[in-house]
């Protein structure tokens, strides 16, 4: 049974795409759930017109993503961070961190798309990697500068 699939499934395939599933499966799970609908001669026409709108917003999605996974990889985002007398940081720089810096330079992602190399520790370069997509993962340079506590 060949269904149009509505939304992701998971070890199915991506909305928007026919896929060949079990007719049980089709009938059972992703038809009554509104996962997908079944391809009949009758609704092969809206389901070609689907596909072409579907492949013309992807293709602008994957060029807006690609632009911004070219300008990140060009970016430095410098952070001032604590440190103690012997130059380690009080803790760990964060994900959270990293999201509010990226954000003043514009780019809006979430703290699940960070991904440090290694947990950044020390100050110095380090490389932060943003998943935009499963297969465009660019990096960016983080440079922490210590800076030293003012006592009282």
């Amino acid at each position: 049974m060949q269904v149009y699939l509505l939304k992701d499934v998971e070890n199915v395939g991506m909305a928007g795409t026919v896929v060949k599933v079990s007719e049980g499966y089709g009938l059972n799970f992703l038809i009554p759930r509104k996962l997908a609908i079944k391809i009949t001669s009758e609704n092969m026409g809206s389901i070609k017109k689907k596909e072409a709108l579907l492949q013309v917003k992807s293709e602008v999605l994957n060029s807006k993503i690609a632009m911004m996974a070219e300008h990140i990889k060009s970016m430095v985002v410098t952070i001032k961070e604590r440190i103690h007398d012997d130059g380690k940081l009080y803790g760990a720089v964060g994900a959270t961190e990293v999201v509010e810096l990226l954000k003043e330079k514009g780019i809006n992602v979430d703290k699940k798309q960070i991904e440090f190399e290694k947990s950044v520790k020390a100050i110095g370069e380090h490389k932060v990697g943003i998943r935009l997509s499963s297969k465009l993962k660019p990096q960016f340079t983080l440079k922490v500068v210590g800076q030293k506590e003012a006592r009282s």
